[in-house]
């Protein structure tokens, strides 16, 4: 079906990473599936140095147009900070470093659509992994007229095939056959799979970590790095102002440098298998452990314990690519509501790849009363009132355990 339809699909705006399927991509639709003609988009994600080439190799590989759109600012601004207030981690470890890019490339796809008049739009996603769901249902969700395309889920071909296929194209491979990593670059992180990685039992060489530093390379002295927050967001690192962007790249360069940030995980995919994934997240990571300390803080022990749960509906909706669903823009108002009173400062030692939170504060909204939690002479805390809340508070379990032992 997916044949037919690209056979009727005259323009199409393909998402364009460089790598492999995505420029195999290029003359697949066109020899294959008889597309006209191909429009690239790259995303500038905070990648670097990397956009130029990628344009380029896309004009190489085919397509008629290569763009490349800006979107650094509104990635971490709409993206990146609503993870941090939602300390969103997916199973509990990973950060969403490359799930959060997808909404924001999605709606992108869409609005280079729209005003070139495609009438289709296309991704290189393979049938296994979660960027399919989270693009098609992205898509789906802003633009339902729209066609997406998926030509990796159709031509059935391995890795090592997909390399040939460009080669014969005149495509380079973008990455070495005998080291075929597959690596996705966003200004949060890094994610690293395939090759020698789809072994779980195989130890991660060096070569596959570029955000962080071996421990062995890292500073003998540790450092204390304090990190400010306003409302949930994270405003200022050391004392000094930064604005989101600059602060997420500082973020990065103080937990790299002392090699905080790595993961080796077995992750359970939306399609149901397990995958062996590595990733790189310095600076998101940090800047999640300080905002959950800064709450530990700022926020009720009703609300803390309540809004864990909240925390990881909202990671499991973003890793599925429910960005744009009615339960998150539910769950959004939940968490909005919660950061009014999350300001303040955090205090972390970062040393050989941990990162230690060693003191907080928060000059308005710190729930943490001195003279009640003090054992010294400033102690204001009505110790005999604790009675009569223990008699009540155990009053079940007693009449519990009475009720047994009779029986």
């Amino acid at each position: 079906m997916e044949q037919e339809q690209g056979a009727r699909a005259k323009r199409v705006v393909l998402a364009y990473s460089g790598g492999v399927d995505t420029s195999v991509c290029i003359p697949y639709l066109k020899r294959e599936w008889g597309v006209e003609e191909v429009i690239t988009f790259a995303a500038d994600l905070g990648q670097g140095d990397e956009l130029e080439p990628i344009r380029l190799r896309a004009l190489e590989s085919g397509a008629s147009r290569s763009l490349v759109g800006d979107l650094i600012d509104p990635f971490i601004r709409d993206f990146a900070f609503p993870a941090i207030r939602a300390n969103a981690l997916y199973e509990g470890r990973y950060p969403l470093s490359t799930a959060l890019a997808r909404p924001l490339i999605a709606r992108q796809l869409v609005q280079v659509a729209r005003e070139l008049g495609a009438d289709a739009v296309a991704h290189g996603c393979t049938g296994k992994g979660n960027d399919q769901v989270r693009f098609d249902v992205a898509i789906g969700s802003l633009a339902p007229d729209l066609k997406v395309l998926t030509p990796a889920r159709e031509w059935a071909m391995s890795r090592e095939e997909t390399i040939a296929y460009g080669e014969r194209c005149g495509i380079p491979a973008p990455v070495s056959k005998k080291n075929p990593y597959s690596i996705d670059l966003n200004l949060l992180g890094r994610s690293i799979e395939a090759g020698p990685l789809e072994d779980p039992m195989a130890e991660p060489s060096e070569e596959v970590f570029a955000m962080t530093r071996a421990i062995g390379d890292t500073p003998d002295e540790s450092q204390v790095v304090e990190i400010a927050f306003e409302q949930g967001n994270p405003v200022a690192i050391d004392g000094i102002g930064l604005d989101p962007v600059s602060l997420v790249r500082r973020a990065n360069e103080l937990a790299g440098l002392h090699g905080f940030g790595r993961m080796d995980i077995i992750e359970n995919r939306v399609v149901g298998i397990k995958s062996r994934e590595i990733y790189e997240t310095p600076g998101l990571l940090l800047l999640i452990r300080a905002h959950q300390e800064l709450e530990s803080l700022t926020l009720a022990a009703d609300v803390v314990r309540y809004k864990r749960q909240i925390e990881s509906s909202w990671a499991d909706l973003v890793y599925q690519g429910l960005w744009f669903g009615p339960l998150k823009q539910a769950l959004d108002g939940f968490l909005d509501c919660t950061q009014a009173t999350v300001t303040g400062v955090v205090r972390i030692r970062l040393h050989k790849g941990t990162a230690m939170v060693i003191g907080r504060s928060s000059t308005s909204d710190s729930l943490y009363v001195p003279s009640m939690a003090t054992y010294g002479s400033d102690d204001r805390f009505n110790h005999r009132a604790a009675e009569g809340f223990i008699y009540v508070w155990g009053m079940p379990i007693r009449l519990w355990a009475a009720t047994h032992r009779k029986s």
